[in-house]
């Protein structure tokens, strides 16, 4: 990973900001994180597993308007990290369980920087009222630079803890697959359960069935 740290940084920096400052182009979604990040860790097939497992998670939330909501983009950043090299399947429960935790850390940076933000406003309301475009510019910026901060130094932390799991695993094999089985359970229903919010009652509903259906009789034919 030492080789790598400055592009994972960067990597890491580029997805938190997409998540919502700079261009959401959806690079933000675990799915994309993960695997590019396995890529530059060398193993892109582990982090698009993690991704893939954590993007179960993310289809639970909204990034929208002032909701709180974990950053999943930068925990698997994270994770494929954990994950990359590992033998087998083993270190996937692991690697995800960072994942989570960097991503709850990352839900707050993302609430200071929304204090901050707001603190900034408040003190430059006189010049916004006044309709001064310098001082509109000003504030933009050092909110985006605020969010880039945050998601550099989650990164880095991510990173950190990705290195001390996968020098020292806190748990055993059998504990790995109990862990792998449990947060996969938890993602697919945590991913049900916003695809069901989302797709409300009556014919909403409905035609989330009939895909569950279709979807299970395309695994089973193939």
């Amino acid at each position: 990973m030492t080789e790598n740290l400055g592009w994972l940084l960067a990597w890491g920096t580029i997805v938190g900001l997409d998540l919502v400052s700079v261009s959401q182009v959806m690079i933000a979604r675990p799915l994309v994180a993960g695997t590019v990040a396995g890529l530059i860790a060398g193993d892109p097939v582990a982090g698009g597993m993690v991704g893939a497992i954590l993007e179960l998670f993310a289809l639970d939330i909204l990034p929208v308007g002032a909701s709180p909501y974990p950053d999943y983009g930068l925990g698997a950043v994270a994770a494929a990290v954990t994950v990359a090299g590992a033998p087998g399947a083993l270190g996937i429960g692991l690697a995800v369980g960072v994942g989570l935790l960097v991503a709850y850390l990352g839900e707050l940076g993302i609430r200071e920087v929304r204090r901050r933000n707001t603190a900034d406003v408040r003190r430059q309301r006189g010049a916004l009222d006044a309709g001064d475009r310098r001082a509109m510019s000003a504030i933009q910026l050092r909110g985006l630079a605020r969010d880039a901060v945050r998601a550099f130094t989650v990164t880095a932390a991510g990173l950190l803890l990705a290195a001390a799991a996968s020098r020292w695993p806190p748990v055993t094999v059998r504990g790995a697959v109990l862990v792998t089985v449990v947060l996969i359970g938890a993602g697919i229903g945590a991913a049900a359960a916003g695809a069901m919010r989302l797709s409300g009652p009556g014919f909403g509903l409905r035609w989330f069935a009939l895909g569950l259906v279709a979807g299970a009789a395309w695994v089973i034919v193939l």
